[in-house]
């Protein structure tokens, strides 16, 4: 006993004193900085409409497009394809030549693995070829190259941007040849036609010949948009027709039949399988074609000096059986029969496009905006240069350049394209955080039996923009440079919105302990003003610590391409909210519930 009676008697005398929050540091910044604001009415409304002014400032981001908005961002991918498009009636080795010239440029490429060419034919079917319809690519003017790049460990730069790089040369060899290529990224979400797609619509008595002038103007101004690049159109380019008109009395004489003639044609210019070859080292047989060569076949003349074998085993030249013509019989040029393409049982004709650099959505609406009203005539000779990107805002749009299509057809940029898609997901995103905010609503009114309390709390969701739009908006000031001559801008994408509804849940939690702990000191007997104060003071550090554990454990998420918007709006969010909570929460209830405790 007198052992335990030592113990006790050493630990009465080393007895710590009573813990007291007003002794801490963290208490007196608190009453420095909340006390002037509870002390003052003017002073808190002045605090609460400077928080208020940045959150407008915030929002104004997007709308002057210091912020840019897009559905999704650019994946990193190892691989890519580049689509090749020469002019109507190019020979199979011309576009064997033009791909071989890009082949060897990116043979240059340090990031380039291996390629693959398929000239004629369409390269393998993916899941974006099958949406683009690119399996369906068959032609002498064709091709494809299917690009490997180097494992994303392995290169320093995303895939995307290593195509801002080389784009411009691409182009450049590719327009020696008169081709068109369209440098294509596989999506990391849903694939559609192109990002810019417009749909042109005519009357119901137009030919699809007007349809697709109508195009032609679209695309034309396509081409004067900055950022737009990939510019193509599905209206095809007049094919001259010959047709052989034979003379069926001096054939008849001659013994020769108009089937005869038919096959010596096919035969020259088309070729026609004589016979198979079955070579020991092979697995498959090779068929030998006959064709004449392309140097005698490729003029008039040259097939009029073909010669058919007659009845009595004599040679007849072709041009002597009839004559090759260019027109109809009411004087009309021949011209190949083009594709008509048809959307909902209408005559349509697409113009597509895709970005380098810019958000899609302004590039369209700024389109959108300088489109006269229909019946209007554009000015004879429109600006050489459009405005610059960095002059136009949401607020005063359009490129300066005016353009119209003819009366009665119609100019459709939500069909096929990201901007409906972008439109859609925005628009459901914005309805799925209404129904969280709403839901967090609900259940706050229920736990405090208060209407007017949840609102309070709830202010800390508001609170998460300060950080997310300059958060983005300081993210492409460091991280937006050039590349190619291209921007590189960092996106406020919808996988950044999905963040933005997820910090809901998350900092409403430091607004419901603050409240609480205000309550608690109102229970222990401190008056309203000493309540806030050491809320305020024994929450600062845990609140910061549970953010600074958030802001950590987003950190890695940041290194994906993807769900990096998550990520960073998640960090400004979670830090802006919880650096303004600790103000404007007690300011407000202070305000609010000032009275009744003087009562």
């Amino acid at each position: 006993p007198w052992m335990a009676m030592a113990v006790l008697q050493r630990g009465a005398q080393h007895e710590e004193p009573p813990y007291d929050v007003r002794e801490l540091p963290i208490y007196r910044l608190s009453r420095a900085v909340l006390g002037p604001i509870l002390d003052r009415r003017w002073l808190a409304g002045l605090v609460l409409l400077g928080v208020l002014g940045l959150f407008a400032a915030a929002l104004l981001l997007p709308a002057f497009r210091v912020v840019p908005l897009k559905m999704l961002p650019y994946d990193n991918k190892n691989e890519f394809q580049i689509v090749i498009d020469m002019p109507e009636g190019s020979s199979l080795e011309r576009t064997a030549s033009a791909a071989h010239r890009l082949g060897e440029f990116l043979s240059t490429v340090n990031e380039v693995k291996d390629f693959q060419a398929y000239v004629g034919m369409a390269s393998p079917m993916d899941f974006n070829g099958m949406v683009r319809h690119y399996f369906l690519r068959r032609g002498t003017h064709l091709a494809d190259i299917r690009v490997n790049l180097a494992h994303k460990k392995s290169r320093s730069q995303q895939s995307h941007t290593i195509l801002l790089r080389i784009r411009d040369r691409l182009t450049e060899l590719a327009a020696e040849y008169g081709a068109r290529v369209k440098l294509v990224e596989t999506p990391p979400g849903p694939p559609v036609l192109s990002t810019i797609t417009a749909e042109v619509y005519g009357p119901p008595d137009a030919s699809y010949e007007e349809l697709t002038q109508a195009a032609q103007i679209v695309e034309d101004r396509l081409r004067r948009e900055p950022g737009v690049v990939d510019v193509d159109s599905t209206a095809e380019d007049d094919v001259e027709k010959w047709i052989f008109v034979t003379d069926k009395a001096k054939a008849a004489l001659s013994g020769i039949t108009t089937d005869q003639i038919s096959r010596t044609l096919q035969l020259a210019l088309s070729g026609m399988p004589v016979t198979v070859l079955h070579l020991p080292g092979e697995v498959h047989p090779l068929w030998v074609e006959l064709r004449l060569p392309r140097s005698i076949r490729s003029a008039i003349d040259d097939l009029r000096e073909i010669y058919v074998q007659g009845a009595g085993g004599h040679m007849v030249q072709l041009g002597a059986l009839g004559e090759f013509r260019q027109t109809d019989a009411q004087g009309r040029p021949l011209i190949e029969e083009k594709t008509i393409y048809h959307k909902n049982l209408r005559r349509v004709a697409f113009v597509y496009g895709e970005v380098a650099g810019r958000p899609p959505a302004d590039a369209i609406v700024d389109i959108q905006m300088d489109q006269l009203p229909d019946g209007a005539a554009p000015e004879p000779a429109p600006p050489a240069t459009p405005r610059p990107v960095q002059e136009r805002t949401w607020f005063r749009p359009g490129g300066g350049q005016p353009w119209a299509v003819p009366p009665g057809f119609q100019v459709v940029w939500h069909g096929e394209g990201e901007w409906k898609i972008t439109l859609d997901v925005f628009r459901d995103l914005g309805l799925a955080f209404a129904a969280a905010l709403l839901a967090i609503y609900v259940l706050l009114m229920f736990e405090t039996s208060s209407r007017m309390l949840p609102l309070v709390i709830m202010l800390a969701i508001p609170l998460t923009m300060i950080g997310i739009m300059p958060g983005f908006w300081l993210l492409n000031l460091i991280a937006n440079r050039p590349v190619g001559g291209y921007p590189d801008p960092v996106f406020f994408t919808a996988t950044a919105m999905i963040g933005m509804i997820a910090l809901a849940g998350i900092v409403v939690r430091n607004s419901v302990v603050l409240i609480d702990f205000i309550h608690h000191g109102q229970e222990y007997g401190l008056d309203l003003r000493e309540a806030v104060i050491q809320s305020v003071a024994v929450r600062t550090r845990p609140i910061l610590a549970t953010a600074g554990t958030t802001l950590l454990g987003n950190w890695v998420i940041t290194l994906d391409p993807i769900f990096s918007g998550l990520a960073w709006a998640i960090i400004f969010g979670i830090f802006a909210s919880t650096v303004f909570t600790l103000v404007v929460v007690p300011v407000v209830y202070w305000l609010l519930y000032r009275r009744s405790q003087a009562g």
